[in-house]
Formats: C-alpha cells, structure tokens, sequence
C-alpha cells in the first residue's frame, strides 16, 4: 500500500479517539471528515477502500429512504474512485435516483463511538 500523506492535523487517532475504526488490510483506518486516515510513523496516510468482490462499485439498488450528501448526517467513506456513505455499516452509493450497496464497512473490535 503506498503512502500518501495527509495534511497534519493536531488530532491523534488511536483506539480510543472517537473516530470510527475501519479494519484495512493488516491495519486500523479511522474514519474521519470524509477521509480514511492511518496513523504511519509520525504522520497520517490517506486512504480509500478498494473496489472488490465483497465491496464493489457497481448498481445494486437498495431501500434507502433518504438522501444522502451534505448534511444527511452519514459519514463520507471514500471507496475506490467515489464516495459511499456509512448507514449503520452497510456503504450506501447514491446514483441515478436510488442508493447502491457497495457492501458492508469493515468493522474494528472494540470501535470508539462514532464521531
């Protein structure tokens, strides 16, 4: 996984941040703005989840029941080339009039509330 750096930021994240923690590869992301950061040395990677057979990117229609953007109240996750929208852990994709389900956000034992 390469090392794309995130602009520095005071905040520290770690298990007990309040950010959600979403279980990427050998790692923790948290979830944060919009953004999947991974604390590295002494910085943050930016990450995005993959698009892959148990998360992908194409149109599954769901019963979503709302829209989602700006102020929905969702977090943004970022998921290959676009951003889903983490409803009670499952990745909703808004798209031509409905919400995709782009499967479900790996979740981290003991998760710090959502914040």
């Amino acid at each position: 996984m390469s090392c794309g750096e995130h602009e520095s930021h005071a905040h520290k994240h770690g298990p007990s941040c309040g950010h959600k923690a979403v279980r990427h590869g050998d790692h923790a992301d948290y979830l944060h703005d919009g953004h999947l950061h991974a604390p590295h040395e002494n910085h943050l990677d930016e990450h995005r989840l993959e698009v892959d057979r148990k998360r992908p990117g194409v149109c599954a229609p769901v019963e979503c029941g709302e829209a989602h953007g700006g102020s929905c109240g969702h977090e943004r996750v970022p998921h290959g080339d676009h951003l889903d929208y983490d409803v009670a852990g499952a990745l909703h994709h808004p798209h031509g009039g409905h919400c995709d389900l782009h499967g479900l956000l790996p979740g981290e034992r003991g998760n710090a509330k959502k914040g």
